[in-house]
């Protein structure tokens, strides 16, 4: 399911996108919050439902080389066996999977002309050949076969990577949590809900995490406005104040959450996302505040609600 970091991510966003807003309405942080989260959704169907359709044109292949007007030995006997993978077939029946297909419609996505470009160069491959040259079928071989087409050959395909970003906003933020959920999907089907695709523990964390962040706005630009004084504001990103305010939220806030674990990965985010000094700065603003918490013994998590 999404991790906290991806989170942290759309939180960040959602509140960038709220910066630009002149008039917003009540509710509408949560809604930009929620329509992160089903792109995520989105973008995991769409992954799986093009896996699965490599994996299907093995037939369509076999159809129009049959159906040539001097069909070949070759055209007459193309190996199918591919189509017939058991895993693939437990993908496509998977209850949950179906509605996610009738809510998203991948489809209509313009992609038929890819996935038989790709199923081609997929069907010159030592890994395919070697997998329909055993006749039998074992449960090893299936999924292995599923993983290879995803992980080796479709996500460091140039022509698929572009298509992606195309079509999908989100692919370079959700990348890396992609590949980890269609993995996860891969060993272990049944157990996955495309309907709860944030775990009820992480979407009470979001909900909080983001209203703290509003709520406790003036309470937490307060705490870091003392620190900004040998900073030029106006060169300050608006990022990294956004990030420092949620920093600060999971100081005072979210006890399960250590504040070494938050500095992190608020550097982290400010790196991968701000501009390139930003990490060093989140990093000295955070840890003067957190510093400060602890020796005026301030350190007392609870939460934003009741403070």
């Amino acid at each position: 399911m999404i991790t906290r970091r991806n989170i942290r991510v759309k939180i960040m966003q959602t509140l960038y996108s709220l910066e630009t807003q002149e008039n917003v309405k009540p509710g509408e942080a949560q809604k930009i919050l929620q329509k992160h989260f089903d792109h995520s959704r989105q973008l995991l169907v769409y992954l799986l439902f093009f896996l699965t359709e490599i994996a299907r044109y093995a037939e369509k292949d076999s159809a129009r080389r049959s159906n040539k007007h001097l069909p070949s030995e070759l055209d007459k006997n193309v190996n199918t066996k591919l189509a017939g993978n058991q895993l693939l077939w437990n993908i496509l029946e998977h209850e949950s999977f179906q509605q996610a297909l009738k809510l998203d419609k991948p489809e209509l996505t313009d992609h038929t002309e890819l996935v038989r470009k790709l199923y081609l160069e997929l069907r010159d491959t030592d890994e395919y050949k070697k997998y329909i040259a055993e006749a039998s079928r074992d449960k090893k071989q299936e999924k292995e076969i599923l993983e290879y087409i995803f992980n080796d050959f479709l996500l460091p395909h140039e022509a698929f990577e572009s298509h992606l970003e195309e079509f999908f906003s989100n692919w370079n933020d959700d990348a890396e949590m992609m590949q980890k959920l269609v993995s996860g999907f891969l060993n272990k089907i049944s157990a996955f809900n495309f309907q709860e695709i944030v775990s009820p523990d992480k979407a009470a964390f979001a909900r909080d995490l983001l209203a703290a962040a509003l709520d406790k706005k003036e309470v937490t630009l307060g705490m870091i406005r003392p620190k900004l004084k040998n900073w030029d504001a106006d060169r300050i990103a608006t990022l990294d104040m956004i990030l420092m305010q949620m920093g600060v939220c999971e100081f005072l806030f979210f006890e399960t959450i250590p504040p070494k674990v938050t500095i992190n990965e608020y550097i982290d985010l400010a790196k991968d996302y701000s501009t390139p000094q930003s990490g060093q700065f989140v990093n000295g603003i955070l840890d003067n505040i957190h510093k400060d918490l602890v020796l005026e013994d301030k350190m007392h998590k609870v939460n934003f609600k009741a403070s």
